[in-house]
């Protein structure tokens, strides 16, 4: 005996509209990532904007204050780093083509393996200024949104509330308090790239690298990117030991090898546990699967992701509590 199923049209549009949401969803998830981290961004920065407010400053005033204060330390820095960065970097390209001519030589390495290495290193070379430019204009949009979430904060903080009819203080609370562990995270951030920098800078000046200051702010800066930024921080220590000597590279190579694994499995988990209260645990495995999931820009994201999970799961529990 055969069983009938009807489906209803109701039912068949309910999953179409749904499908297409998905659909809508996975198309935009970058714009979605890019308006959350203008939203970390906005919890980190509103604390200086409400203390200027306090003082009588206009607030779109107030906000560009900040904003010049921020790009000219960022500006200043990039400097110390980059400019004797620069030189070095063009003495050691003067000194290489014969080094590598001689290296070609000793082993018996064909050279125009090398050559087709160089040319499909050209060839890649218009792409990856495209991403740079690329990058450039999301971070201009990314300040632009930042400043209009800053200016329209409490608005908006309304509006959200008043999508929960009855329930209009709690969700503002829970708002607030969102906000604040993002800001927090922001800060624990700040805490990491100032303690890596600190690392690499006390085992630099050991090793006896030049430039280990400059080094040391560059490997703060890229502390923010997961995995690869340690990586890329690596190189350029690397490679100005390998001017000196090999054995040098060698032993810079293993400390930031060291300092990365320290950071993984100790200072990472610990200043988020303080920072934003998770558990280094839940630290380490909100990282590994944000990694996963969306390679970089998730494990950048995880945590405060995590963050926000956290507060709207504790914020159920308290009222089923009650």
């Amino acid at each position: 005996m055969t069983r009938r199923i009807d489906i209803s049209w109701k039912t068949i549009i309910f999953i179409a509209v749904f499908l297409l949401g998905l659909w809508i969803l996975y198309q935009i998830i970058d714009l979605i990532l890019l308006l959350f981290v203008a939203i970390i961004f906005m919890s980190a920065i509103s604390p200086l904007v409400i203390k200027l407010v306090s003082l009588r400053i206009p607030k779109a005033l107030g906000i560009l204050l900040v904003y010049v204060v921020v790009l000219g330390i960022l500006g200043g820095l990039l400097t110390v780093i980059f400019t004797p960065l620069i030189n070095e970097t063009t003495r050691l390209f003067l000194t290489l083509p014969p080094v590598v001519a001689e290296l070609l030589k000793v082993g018996n390495i064909d050279q125009s393996v090398l050559q087709s290495q160089f040319s499909d290193f050209s060839k890649n070379l218009f792409s990856f200024t495209k991403t740079i430019f690329d990058n450039f204009i999301t971070i201009i949009f990314l300040i632009v949104l930042t400043f209009y979430l800053l200016i329209e904060r409490e608005n908006l903080e309304k509006r959200a509330s008043l999508l929960f009819a009855g329930k209009e203080e709690r969700v503002r609370q829970l708002l607030v308090e969102i906000e604040e562990k993002l800001g927090a995270w922001m800060r624990g951030q700040l805490i990491l790239s100032i303690i890596i920098g600190g690392l690499v800078y006390l085992g630099l000046s050991i090793l006896q690298i030049p430039f280990a200051l400059s080094l040391a702010i560059l490997a703060g800066l890229l502390e923010v990117v997961p995995v690869i930024g340690p990586i890329i921080s690596a190189v350029p220590a690397i490679i100005l030991g390998l001017t000196i000597s090999p054995l040098l590279a060698g032993g810079v190579t293993a400390m930031y090898f060291v300092i990365q694994q320290l950071e993984n499995h100790l200072i990472v988990p610990q200043v988020m546990r303080k920072a934003v209260g998770l558990n280094p645990l839940v630290v380490i495995l909100a990282i590994a699967v944000g990694g996963r999931l969306l390679g970089i820009s998730g494990a950048l994201l995880a945590v405060p992701v995590t963050v926000v999970i956290q507060v709207i799961f504790l914020d159920i529990l308290k009222e089923r509590k009650t």
